[in-house]
């Protein structure tokens, strides 16, 4: 078959798709309804005359074939970024998709210097078009991996064979309660007991990556995927929580979250630069890469 743009847009919304794992985790990344999805899903299918995946109510499941397409659309639309970006490269300037995997809530860290690495590039090229996607940390890794960011900022214990790891500098994370819960007010003699009792949010985007040997009573009863919804949780008066010190700061300037024992709650995680290894890199990545650095001082 020959390749058009109606196409080119089809495989990304089907990129998206499989990596979000269904038509409906889609719906954020892609900024539209689950209807359209599905829609422009079936057009491809039309299109490539193969089944791509199942769906329906047993959920979503990819196709032999559809992993096949999946693979291959992920290095056509590489090589087509990579045209894009060659090209722009011929006229001695900065041009193309400038595309960022983030974990959330690193905007509120005074040590983030991403805002004035945009600001340099564009100072270098007004022709970039940034593309900034805040996800999850695994998320994050399997961007760059797989191509869809030429570059990630976040956290990682165990690395990817493929990425290579920069050290940014380390997130120090602390144990918050809120107002209303019974800790947030109580004497210093009645902490042990208390925080037996309380119950603890367990965090599936798990920024550290294994569990916290810390003794404390993680009943599953509250889960967040986010540091915000980490966040809604403490101030709901009913749960504590580990976050990061510098988004955590303005509920604590206000008297509304409290760290809870911070010399004995708390720990550390190196936030870094991801890249890729194996994907070609293109004088625009390499620019933004080179500036990353430059504005940390690594």
């Amino acid at each position: 078959m020959q390749v058009h743009d109606v196409d080119l847009r089809l495989l990304r919304v089907f990129v998206a798709i499989v990596e979000c794992g269904g038509l409906s985790a889609a719906e954020s990344r892609l900024n539209i309804g689950r209807s359209t999805i599905s829609a422009h899903l079936s057009d491809l299918e039309v299109r490539l005359g193969i089944k791509l995946c199942k769906r329906g109510r047993s959920g979503f499941e990819i196709t032999d074939a559809g992993a096949i397409t999946y693979q291959a659309s992920i290095e056509l639309l590489q090589q087509c970024e990579a045209f894009a970006n060659t090209v722009a490269s011929s006229k001695n300037e900065l041009s193309g998709r400038l595309s960022i995997a983030m974990i959330d809530t690193m905007v509120s860290d005074p040590r983030c210097a991403i805002p004035r690495v945009i600001a340099k590039l564009k100072g270098k090229g007004k022709n970039i078009q940034f593309d900034i996607n805040v996800c999850e940390a695994r998320e994050v890794e399997t961007a760059v991996a797989n191509g869809r960011s030429l570059v990630g900022i976040g956290v990682s214990r165990h690395h990817i064979r493929g990425l290579d790891y920069t050290a940014l500098h380390n997130e120090t994370n602390f144990l918050y309660c809120a107002v209303g819960h019974p800790l947030f007010k109580c004497e210093d003699k009645q902490i042990n007991e208390l925080i037996k009792e309380a119950e603890v949010i367990t965090s599936n985007y798990m920024r550290d990556k294994e569990s916290r040997n810390d003794g404390l009573n993680y009943q599953n009863s509250a889960v967040a995927y986010h540091d915000e919804g980490i966040a809604h949780l403490i101030l709901s008066g009913e749960f504590i929580g580990y976050l990061p010190d510098h988004y955590a700061q303005f509920w604590v300037d206000k008297g509304i979250f409290k760290a809870i024992q911070p010399s004995k709650y708390h720990y550390d995680i190196p936030v870094v630069l991801i890249t890729s290894k194996t994907n070609a890199s293109s004088p625009l990545a390499n620019a933004m890469i080179d500036e990353i650095k430059r504005c940390y001082s690594v």
